[in-house]
């Protein structure tokens, strides 16, 4: 799973939602840590914010995000828990986008490797909708990283071998 580095670096533009009823962003860490791993991998900082944990919300902002030409990804981070208030996944879903379910399996069998038989209480999940990739990642920031480093850093590197995300953008709207 090599990097190609004959080949040119895409940068892609990458949003990031954090869903949380109770943080401000003094306290985002999660996006933070997000925000440093993407621009720090060359990425663009396409957009930011935070909303509540409420389905309508979510959708909305996310429908906005894939609507604009300037949003290639979109990267949540939090809501994907079990609890009544953790909705992102259902959210996702009514995007009528196409489901990524690799990614959130890949996801729960790295994450074991960091905390065990918690991890199934994760449902990061992802998905494509209307040519935009959008996944949905815990609200910690060791998950942020286990995402990043064990799977969005190579398959968003236009470079990685024998495939990536960013390779097919040009075909998801076909």
């Amino acid at each position: 799973m090599p990097i190609d580095e004959s080949l040119p670096f895409k940068p892609v533009r990458i949003a990031i939602l954090t869903i949380s009823d109770s943080r401000s962003a003094a306290e985002d860490r999660s996006g933070d840590k997000l925000e440093d791993l993407l621009t720090g991998a060359g990425h663009i900082l396409a957009a930011r914010a935070i909303i509540r944990d409420e389905a309508d919300l979510i959708v909305s902002r996310l429908h906005n995000w894939i609507d604009d030409p300037e949003v290639d990804v979109v990267i949540t981070t939090g809501g994907t828990g079990l609890t009544g208030r953790d909705v992102t996944p259902e959210a996702l879903r009514r995007l009528d986008g196409k489901d990524i379910p690799g990614f959130g399996e890949l996801f729960r069998w790295l994450s074991y490797q960091s905390i065990g038989t918690s991890t199934i209480q994760s449902r990061a999940c992802a998905v494509v909708a209307r040519g935009t990739y959008i996944f949905a990642l815990p609200g910690s920031t060791g998950a942020v990283k286990d995402a990043w480093e064990g799977i969005l850093s190579t398959q968003l590197d236009s470079r990685h071998r024998p495939s990536n995300f960013v390779d097919l953008m040009p075909r998801l709207i076909e």
